[in-house]
């Protein structure tokens, strides 16, 4: 009796990094329940997942297991791991996240990819990033062209202050933030391009009642009743803010494509185009502003 008591207290044990990996797998139900059980426990060790795959005997103490039992249990109640952890890999860096801010999605790094191709790379151009979140788009601009002057601006002040704490965090120096309401945020210059990821769910749509979603801030995701209300509001102002000839660059829903190109068009864009995701949907829709082509309103 007394060896089958240990045995099973043996096989309940996770004591060690490996031990604890396979534990945290097995109580977690999202799609990914290896993935989030090696951050949450590198999260909790302070240390990256390559550190636990380098050190899988390495024990944990009791006040570790309690933290990471505590946010398995915040996991399966459905928060997002980015805000337990509170950081987001996008593009080349991690950032600092939290319930303030959207969590940066791997589709936004398209917005980026472009940007980086059609500017001139050493060229001193202002480039403005409007509903910066935590600034992802803006930072990754930045480092990647040092000699670009980025604007970043959201109408959160809370949000802002964490794309503050990334841009410290990456040592970045030409990044200036500015909080307000999309375009209006801006100072009283012109720019080579305006890019943004604003919100674009429409108001009743049923995919915020599903997973991450539910726990980010509502107004970052939410526009109007068809999920065009900001973006109507940043193309029919973009134009006061942009070079002759400047590019704006927006992320869009998969099926607004068509609309958000019709809007480009109606406030004098030229040369539109949009660009699909790794899944083959219609993400990031641009347009190159001629004032002398403005439709008439």
């Amino acid at each position: 009796m007394i060896k089958e008591d240990t045995e099973n207290h043996q096989q309940q044990s996770w004591d060690t990094i490996q031990s604890a990996i396979i534990f945290a797998t097995n109580q977690l139900k999202s799609t990914t329940p290896r993935l989030d059980g090696e951050l949450l426990l590198a999260h909790v060790l302070n240390v990256s997942r390559g550190y636990c795959y380098s050190h899988p005997e390495q024990e944990l103490t009791v006040e570790q297991q309690l933290h990471l039992q505590a946010l398995i249990q915040e996991r399966l109640a459905g928060e997002p791991i980015a805000y337990l952890i509170g950081r987001q890999a996008f593009w080349n860096d991690d950032f600092i996240v939290t319930p303030s801010t959207l969590i940066p999605r791997p589709e936004t790094e398209l917005l980026v990819q472009i940007l980086l191709s059609e500017l001139p790379v050493e060229s001193e151009i202002q480039v403005a990033d409007l509903g910066t979140g935590c600034g992802v788009i803006a930072l990754s601009l930045a480092k990647e062209r040092p000699a670009w002057q980025i604007t970043a601006t959201d109408f959160s002040k809370e949000a802002l202050q964490v794309a503050r704490e990334n841009a410290q965090a990456l040592h970045l120096k030409n990044v200036h933030f500015s909080q307000g309401s999309w375009c209006l945020a801006l100072p009283h210059q012109l720019y080579h391009a305006i890019v943004s990821n604003p919100p674009y769910i429409a108001e009743r749509d049923p995919h915020l009642e599903w997973g991450d979603v539910r726990f980010e801030p509502r107004n970052a995701l939410v526009s109007g009743p068809d999920g065009l209300s900001a973006m109507q509001e940043i193309i029919s102002n973009a134009g006061d803010y942009l070079h002759n000839g400047g590019l704006l660059l927006l992320e869009h829903g998969f099926e607004q494509g068509e609309a958000v190109r019709a809007l480009l068009e109606k406030w004098g864009f030229t040369r539109i185009k949009t660009e699909r995701d790794l899944a083959g949907h219609e993400r990031a829709t641009s347009g190159i502003w001629h004032p002398d082509s403005v439709s008439q309103l």
